[in-house]
């Protein structure tokens, strides 16, 4: 049911026809992100985002609002480190207003100066809003941590100052370098005749012929660093991690596992040892970032701070435990039927789908069936978890980063050390 096509401006186009859905899911995905941003332009990618709203040619911001609404479908967009995306989802029976709206917003807007002077507002609030939510802020403290130097450990808002700064001259710019055919890919997934979308597609998005410029992307180097800012806040928000994987390493599924067992779960050690067993934090859990070069694998707890360093010293030693001891049989039966059901589970929508299928084109430049995966996840064993928790768990390869009422001279360098 997958297919790939090309445009006649050479647009990719990735399917997957859902017969017994019906619903379609249509993304519009632009290979370009914060990563690719310039330190004076920090937030533009999402600026633009936000922008492709805001009214075209042919709609105002509230129309390009209310004819989705009409169709009972959905409109949103999100920017990553390396993608902005555009998508929508209606009923099967409404494909082609779907495709006009998004082509509309993608190739016909007008960028007023004077609507991005409000939205420079909302943005500059969006900003203070995360500022303002230590759970969020910390994960971006802790990629500054380890990533100081490099656009990767910038926020996709950017920061208050390069918002202020921009001019309508970049946004125009930076569309006409890096919204061009070659950096777009469009996935569709749901209950559609192919010929039928392809022309749609080509119709709708053929005619766009911007050349661009070569991105700028620097692989950068992990910082072993402690950094603690000071705040006033009830609890301290703890991210402690380590260098990870790309996302197309060969060891990416020992990666997943690795994850799971640590803290992706309630069933995770983490989970049970930090929280149910000693009472150390309400939300503990781990996850994993993955690049086109590089990669994360983080730990996050909110505690009390009397309990903080407690709480620091007891994911150090399950670190530590994993890395010296290895996981159990159980834990290798367990971390593999989660991993599968997680994909399964995940599939039931063809917004779901049509992710999936964008993010392969874009990260492996071809198709992985659920199939595929899943014989992928069966051949992880717990020998390779174990070796992975080697080479990720040593003092030279952890950062931390604290949040929150405590000082610099409170929290030991020897915390990082394993």
């Amino acid at each position: 049911m997958y297919r790939k096509d090309t445009l006649s401006n050479g647009i990719r186009v990735v399917s997957e026809t859902l017969p017994k859905s019906r619903s379609i899911s249509i993304g519009v995905w632009v290979k370009v992100g914060s990563r690719h941003e310039s330190k004076e332009l920090g937030g533009v990618s999402h600026f633009i985002e936000h922008m492709f709203f805001k009214g075209t040619e042919k709609r105002s911001a509230r129309d390009i609002a209310t004819e989705i609404d009409s169709l009972g479908g959905e409109m949103n967009a999100f920017t990553s480190q390396e993608t902005t995306t555009y998508y929508v989802k209606v009923l099967d029976e409404h494909l082609a207003p779907a495709i006009e709206i998004l082509a509309d917003i993608l190739l016909g807007s007008k960028f007023d100066p004077a609507e991005m002077e409000k939205e420079r507002k909302v943005i500059l609030e969006e900003i203070k809003g995360v500022e303002d939510t230590p759970d969020d802020f910390i994960h971006e403290l802790f990629t500054n941590t380890v990533w100081p130097d490099n656009s990767l450990g910038r926020p996709i808002l950017g920061t208050k100052e390069t918002i202020k700064s921009l001019k309508h001259t970049d946004i125009i710019a930076y569309i006409e370098n890096y919204y061009g055919p070659k950096e777009i890919v469009i996935s569709v997934a749901g209950n559609f005749e192919h010929a039928r979308l392809i022309e749609l597609l080509d119709n709708a998005f053929g005619k766009l012929t911007r050349t661009g410029v070569p991105k700028q992307e620097t692989t950068p180097v992990f910082t072993r660093a402690l950094t603690v800012r000071k705040k006033q806040l009830e609890q301290v928000q703890v991210c402690l991690g380590c260098k990870g994987l790309n996302y197309t390493h060969e060891d990416r599924y020992v990666n997943l596992a690795l994850n799971t067992v640590l803290g992706n779960s309630m069933s995770s050690r983490l989970f049970q040892e930090v929280r149910e067993q000693n009472a150390l934090a309400y939300s503990i859990y781990s996850y994993v970032t993955a690049y086109r070069d590089t990669g994360l694998l983080t730990v996050y707890a909110g505690t009390d701070p009397a309990n903080a360093l407690q709480a620091v010293r007891l994911i150090m030693k399950e670190l530590k435990k994993i890395r010296d001891e290895g996981i159990t049989p159980a834990e290798e039966l367990r971390v593999k039927n989660q991993t599968k059901g997680s994909l399964v589970l995940s599939l039931e929508s063809s917004n779901s789908h049509m992710s999936r299928l964008a993010r392969q084109e874009i990260n492996f430049g071809k198709y992985h069936s659920v199939d595929d995966i899943i014989k992928s996840v069966e051949k992880v064993t717990a020998g390779q978890v174990q070796r992975l928790a080697q080479q990720y768990f040593t003092s030279e390869n952890i950062s931390l980063s604290i949040l929150g009422p405590l000082a610099k001279t409170d929290v030991p360098d020897s915390v990082l050390e394993i």
